[in-house]
């Protein structure tokens, strides 16, 4: 995103709704916005152009594809250079079954979000993709019992 982007109420307004919705329709966001529906539009071109939007997504029902275990595994790395940073960033993006990484501060380096279809998968995971790696020093799983969407952003 350009640093001297300044997103109005308008502009705000338009992506906490399409937070909440991204299927909103652009006669509807535009009505809920108060503003003409090209307008809406060039607003909304405007927001994507600029990274401000960066994607659309669907919410999936992982259990219904076979993936019925989801886990948070912590990850810290035995080296932290930036070649170390960027060597794992790389590997883990590409991982099979991995949902999301977050680098993070404290004792872990990473979390990863993993979907698996049961708990053999899971181990198999830990063990052929992480603790097998010299650049891993350590990783520890958290199964994930429920996963609750919060309401995400709000209108300041």
């Amino acid at each position: 995103m350009p640093k001297d982007l300044r997103l109005d109420d308008t502009d705000r307004r338009i992506v906490t709704l399409l937070a909440q919705d991204g299927r909103m329709s652009n006669a509807a966001l535009a009505e809920a916005c108060g503003i003409a529906q090209s307008t809406c539009l060039t607003r909304l071109r405007a927001l994507r152009d600029n990274g401000v939007i960066r994607g659309f997504h669907a919410e999936v029902d992982l259990a219904a594809l076979g993936y019925a275990l989801q886990a948070l595994v912590s990850v810290r790395l035995a080296g932290h250079g930036r070649d170390h940073i960027d060597q794992f960033r790389a590997l883990a993006t590409a991982l099979p079954g991995v949902l999301a990484v977050y680098h993070v501060t404290g004792q872990t380096d990473y979390l990863l979000h993993v979907a698996v279809p049961d708990a053999d998968a899971l181990r198999d995971f830990v063990l052929d993709h992480l603790v097998s790696r010299a650049s891993i020093a350590h990783a520890e799983t958290s199964l994930i019992f429920e996963h609750i969407r919060g309401v995400g952003i709000t209108n300041p």
